[in-house]
């Protein structure tokens, strides 16, 4: 027996009206739950404020999204934090992303091999979201919690994912977020970055030499899809004295090795 066609997601009479369709009350909602995701928790009143939005608003948004587990109330001090149904439902994301269960073997091997901690990001909205890590055991060692953010330019997977971007997309995204500095080592310039991004292709992985917190190495390489376009990008972090700047290059090869692997699981293809 044939299965019934399912129903399209957008009624027939609806032209492409964003601002029409936008439910205002969930829009508001959404907007809260990013100000909260954003922090380590946040008063009615600093939601209130950092929104621009009535405080009985902010209010009744707070209670729904308390209602499905999305946020909850700590006490004392009345903190408004991330609940578990965020979780849960970042969590349904990852499963449909196909590239996170893919690499998890790869990033395993390549923690063993490196000693350091591995990491697979994405770019979301101009910036690194972290999709997975894979811990070392060393006691001092980096971390990448999934749903953690970053500046592109500031960070090996960032600017692994920017080096092999068409230069039109590189140039919009650092036109939209700036080149903010987080360390005396931090590329603050088009220039200094785009000669930083042409070695990073030359050599097949980019490096993050303390630029995004100091005392702290990376190199990552991209995962591409099978239009041969960047979509992920693999790596791995730990402190300088542990990771040298000879040991970061020599570690570009397996990053890479583990990046290709990647790439080949997914049905992609690494451009010529």
């Amino acid at each position: 027996m044939s299965n019934p066609p399912r129903l399209r997601g957008r009624p027939k009479s609806t032209t492409d009206k964003t601002e029409q369709n936008t439910v205002q009350a969930l829009d508001r909602a959404l907007g809260l739950l990013k100000l909260l995701a954003d922090s380590a928790g946040l008063t009615l009143s600093e939601l209130t404020e950092q929104s621009a939005l009535p405080v009985a608003t902010v209010f009744r948004a707070l209670v729904t999204l308390q209602r499905h587990g999305m946020v909850e109330l700590e006490d004392p001090g009345q903190v408004w934090h991330i609940g578990p149904g965020t979780f849960r439902a970042a969590s349904a994301f990852l499963k449909r992303t196909k590239v996170t269960e893919r690499a998890r073997a790869p990033m395993e091997s390549l923690m063993v091999a490196t000693g350091e901690t591995v990491s697979l990001g994405i770019e979301a909205a101009g910036e690194v979201l972290f999709l997975a890590q894979v811990e070392t055991t060393a006691d001092l060692r980096a971390f990448f919690p999934p749903g953690t953010t970053g500046l592109m330019h500031l960070c090996a997977p960032g600017k692994a994912l920017l080096a092999w971007y068409p230069e039109r997309k590189t140039a919009e995204i650092l036109k939209r977020k700036g080149l903010a500095r987080a360390t005396t080592l931090s590329l603050s310039s088009i220039e200094s970055l785009e000669r930083d991004l042409s070695r990073s292709r030359s050599r097949g992985f980019a490096i993050d030499d303390q630029e995004r917190a100091e005392g702290m190495r990376g190199v990552a390489a991209p995962i591409f899809n099978a239009f041969s376009e960047p979509v992920a990008a693999i790596g791995i972090a730990g402190p300088s004295f542990r990771m040298g700047l000879s040991d970061a290059t020599r570690f570009g090869s397996l990053v890479r090795a583990a990046a290709d692997q990647i790439t080949e699981a997914i049905g992609g293809a690494v451009p010529q």
